[in-house]
């Protein structure tokens, strides 16, 4: 398992109770640090957003027609909310505005609800799977993990997510508060919790760490006879400008190995990867294909052949939501690996990002031995989340037709 910042921090020794005193919630509440409820006797977590004022007042969870909405449809897939349910709130107090409305809670005190008590109360109870309730559930158990942009509930409902870190599923659906009075959204809600009976019955699938095999001979490439994923680091996104470079390539030839290389100096040296390219016998996948084939064309005087399958392109063809089809994205919601490039990507990002044709940092990874090593892994790592993408892709086509 790849441990990201987020669990290295608080598997470490952090003061709980400071974050209560920063954020101060507790303080105007009427029930505050409301604790998680349930007897949890199918392992299923729930997590809402934060107590509305009858929530608080009573010092109940799911307590209005939206708490009502989910035991009617929890008890229709066989689930009891509170026997088989251990239930809790994002943020733990009640948020409020000046005229004592109900409020959204601020990004800030959702990280410390997070700390101080989302992510131990999962760590402890260990459950089989968790339910995220909304945007702010979302932002709580993922957001605070998630490195990139990361988007509203829309974006991330119905997938089942085998996450590495909690070892547990992680499911997202609207938010039953939200439901009153909209048709179309009760209706994606309803369906949404039809899948947790697959989620309750199915274990996480099981993933081996992938090898990743740093090369300097490249004929080991010549043992490669079906398919393979290709990915290439390059010094921008456009190989037009003079100067640029394919700084490394990787080539999955399973879902748990991948050869990895920096870019030979001779043409010699790398023929064995260029008959590769060249092999239309040999099937290639990869994501966005368009950008390994045009650098492979202007950078190696290669055209490639035998491309079969772009893994980005079938995301969307499978699930046109905006902002899923990343490699990055699909690794998440497939794998469960949630951070393997954050060390990485910010020297993948050139300070013009309106010229496409403009240097990244890349290049500054290859003077230290340890930063280049990471840089390899990186790329390894997409070739191989790659391939394994492919597999699960070209299944799921094979049950829709």
């Amino acid at each position: 398992m790849i441990e990201t910042n987020q669990m290295k921090l608080f598997n470490g020794a952090v003061n709980k109770k400071s974050f209560c005193v920063k954020c101060k919630l507790w303080e105007n509440c009427k029930s505050p640090k409301i604790k998680p409820v349930g007897d949890f006797k199918k392992g299923i977590i729930n997590i809402g957003s934060s107590p509305s004022l009858r929530e608080d007042e009573t010092k109940k969870i799911w307590y209005g027609p939206g708490g009502h909405l989910l035991r009617e449809q929890y008890k229709k897939i066989g689930i009891d909310l509170f026997e088989d349910c251990l239930n809790m709130f994002a943020v733990s107090c009640r948020t409020k505005d000046e005229e004592d409305n109900d409020r959204v809670p601020s990004l800030k005190e959702i990280e410390y609800c997070y700390n101080t008590v989302v992510y131990n109360t999962i760590k402890k109870y260990k459950p089989h799977l968790v339910v995220l309730f909304g945007d702010v559930a979302l932002k709580s158990v993922i957001g605070m993990r998630w490195k990139k942009e990361l988007g509203s509930i829309n974006k991330w409902r119905g997938f089942m997510i085998p996450d590495r870190d909690f070892q547990c599923w992680i499911y997202s659906v609207y938010h039953p508060d939200d439901l009153i009075d909209d048709d179309v959204l009760t209706m994606l809600f309803k369906k949404d919790l039809e899948k947790l009976s697959y989620l309750i019955e199915n274990q996480m699938p099981a993933y081996k760490t992938p090898e990743i095999e740093v090369i300097k001979d490249l004929s080991v490439l010549c043992k490669i006879k079906d398919v393979c994923a290709i990915d290439y680091e390059t010094t921008g996104i456009k190989p037009y400008g003079e100067g640029h470079k394919i700084v490394c390539v990787s080539v999955a030839d399973s879902e748990n190995h991948a050869f990895v290389f920096l870019t030979p100096k001779t043409r010699r040296e790398l023929k064995p990867f260029l008959d590769l390219l060249g092999n239309p016998s040999i099937l290639k996948v990869g994501h966005n294909i368009k950008y390994e084939d045009m650098w492979s064309k202007v950078y190696f005087d290669q055209s490639v052949e035998g491309w079969y399958w772009d893994t980005m392109l079938m995301s969307h063809v499978l699930d046109n939501r905006d902002g899923i089809t990343s490699l990055k994205f699909q690794t998440y919601i497939n794998f469960g690996i949630i951070d393997y490039a954050s060390e990485i990507e910010p020297y993948l990002k050139a300070d013009d990002s309106k010229n496409g044709n403009a240097f990244n940092s890349v290049m500054q990874l290859l003077s230290n031995e340890n930063w280049k090593d990471k840089l390899l892994k990186y790329c390894g790592f997409d070739a191989v989340y790659t391939y394994r993408l492919w597999k699960i892709q070209s299944t799921l086509m094979k049950d829709i037709h």
